[in-house]
């Protein structure tokens, strides 16, 4: 692996690693307490604006991080400063308004969202939202300082922040347990806005940390004159809007496919477990691959080498594809055991964990198209390129639509359907991975236009190769456990889902290093 990308990679895969290790508990803990029911459908709705800002602008990777990360990397931590109390003060107006504006139409806004949605779980979920708004202003100040810290090369805080959240969750769950053991007439105000209360906790309790952690690198400058723009503002606001967009098109279309789930019972639920699922090692591998490259992407481009870009690019795409087309096997190969040895129990039952399988399936099949849109669409606006991605995500936006439509049916409102293939909740997601798979066929080929040229039929074959790889030790592994799957403790299954993880791993890197698509090399130390 070349060193650019182990620069760093352990602290950030570490931190990342703690982060997802909490979320997933979090999740567990979620799932035990309120399976695939109305509260837990609700929250997914009301959490669509605010997770939307907390995710894409105050998220790592975000474009609030990624334009921070561009313009603070040449600057000195005096002039950093100034320009990060610049945007702060600004923006935090901006998202406040937006907040008030949210929560005295948060009725109107779930309508919106979700048309089908049942009267108690509209009414639950306006509660939760306006629960929620707070984070809203906050998002802005956390996506800032994550890219000021970046910029000074502090990935760890960055990467465990996210974790912070869901272990406040799981001490307002059970803490929750706790107090309805002995007073079950409070049932319904900790249960109903549990969660919204619990991420409300832990927004503020990162806000917190983050501001000490920017006074502490001495970036948190107060002094400011408040002048309107400056050249690094009106660079850093000229990246945020089309970046939002861009890199936001896969929590865009979340609005478009809840607003269609709307239609299936409990199916927000069951897209948030299978998301989660799929999102806890992709978030790793985002982090770990793509964060590093980003800084190197810059200073490429300031030194105008377009040729050492072009080849990290090539290599950042390889790992890419054959890192997620191993996630995408594994997850088809495993899903039974994953989904019942992580959520099956308590309110989580056989059925909701039938329909979380079959959701995790489809999940898995887009998995290397949304990390590769992923790094590319951040490879555009780290060379302050945005343009186009704007442009192909609102397309994207707008084809998602069509397909989340046509593959449940193309229903008509009183009228009856117009295609007999209704795929229900299954076809929600194929619709997102369509959309992904075009979009990186559009962003690879338009690289040429900046001087970037990509081998395109020499990553396609790659690509084929790493699936065939996929695919043998798919049905290897699959014929080797299938008799040997009846366990009757968790011990029992975390042990043959270790010893099934590590097998498909072993194969299938033995295949990928055959087929000669694995340019992975371990580097013994000399004694």
């Amino acid at each position: 692996m070349h060193s650019f990308l182990k620069n760093n990679v352990f602290s950030i895969s570490f931190g990342t690693s703690l982060s997802k290790l909490a979320g997933c508990i979090r999740q567990i803990s979620i799932a035990a307490a309120f399976g695939v029911g109305v509260t837990y459908d609700a929250f997914n709705y009301a959490y669509i604006i605010p997770g939307f800002l907390l995710i894409i602008v105050g998220g790592i990777n975000g474009p609030l991080h990624n334009a921070v990360v561009a313009v603070l990397t040449p600057l000195n931590k005096k002039n950093g400063g100034i320009v990060l109390t610049q945007v702060s003060i600004k923006l935090s107006i901006l998202l406040f308004g937006l907040a008030i504006l949210i929560y005295f139409n948060s009725r109107l806004l779930i309508e919106l969202l979700a048309p089908n949605l049942s009267y108690e779980a509209k009414s639950i979920a306006t509660y939760q939202l306006k629960i929620l708004t707070p984070c809203i202003p906050l998002s802005g100040f956390i996506g800032l300082s994550f890219g000021a810290l970046n910029s000074q090369k502090k990935f760890f805080l960055s990467s465990i922040s996210p974790a912070i959240t869901s272990l406040t969750t799981i001490f307002f769950i059970l803490l929750s347990w706790i107090f309805n053991q002995e007073n079950e007439y409070s049932h319904f105000f900790t249960y109903t806005g549990l969660l919204a209360f619990a991420t409300l906790t832990g927004t503020l309790i990162q806000f917190v940390i983050q501001i000490a952690e920017i006074n502490k690198i001495g970036l948190l400058i107060l002094e400011s004159n408040f002048q309107l723009f400056n050249d690094e503002e009106k660079r850093i606001f000229k990246l945020i809007i089309p970046a939002s967009i861009s890199s936001g098109l896969s929590q865009i279309n979340v609005f478009i496919d809840m607003f269609f789930a709307s239609s299936f019972q409990g199916a927000a639920s069951g897209l948030a477990y299978g998301n989660f699922l799929i999102q806890a090692p992709l978030g790793i591998l985002s982090n770990s691959l793509i964060l590093p490259l980003l800084p190197k992407f810059s200073k490429f481009r300031s030194e105008q080498d377009n040729r050492g870009l072009q080849k990290q690019l090539i290599s950042g795409v390889e790992y890419c594809f054959l890192t997620t087309i191993f996630l995408t096997g594994f997850f088809i190969t495993f899903n039974n055991q994953i989904v019942e040895l992580i959520f099956q129990r308590g309110a989580f039952d056989y059925s909701a964990s039938l329909k979380v399988k079959n959701i995790l399936i489809a999940y898995a099949v887009g998995i290397p198209f949304y990390l590769c849109r992923d790094l590319l669409v951040r490879t555009y606006y780290s060379i302050e390129k945005t343009k186009f991605p704007f442009k192909i995500s609102f397309a994207g936006i707008i084809f998602n639509i069509f397909f989340d439509w046509l593959l449940i049916g193309a229903p008509i409102k009183n009228f009856e359907n117009l295609s007999p293939y209704n795929f229900g909740v299954v076809g929600i997601i194929l619709s997102t991975v369509i959309v992904n798979f075009l979009v990186c066929i559009f962003l690879s080929f338009n690289l040429r236009n900046e001087n970037i040229n990509l081998p395109n039929l020499d990553l396609v074959r790659k690509v084929i190769l790493m699936s065939l790889a996929s695919l043998i030790d798919s049905m290897l592994c699959f014929n080797i456990f299938k008799t040997t799957n009846n366990f009757n403790s968790n011990f029992g299954e975390i042990l043959f889902l270790i010893f099934g993880s590590l097998t498909f791993f072993a194969i299938y890197f033995l295949l990928t290093k055959c087929l000669k698509v694995n340019k992975f090399q371990v580097h013994k130390k000399k004694i």
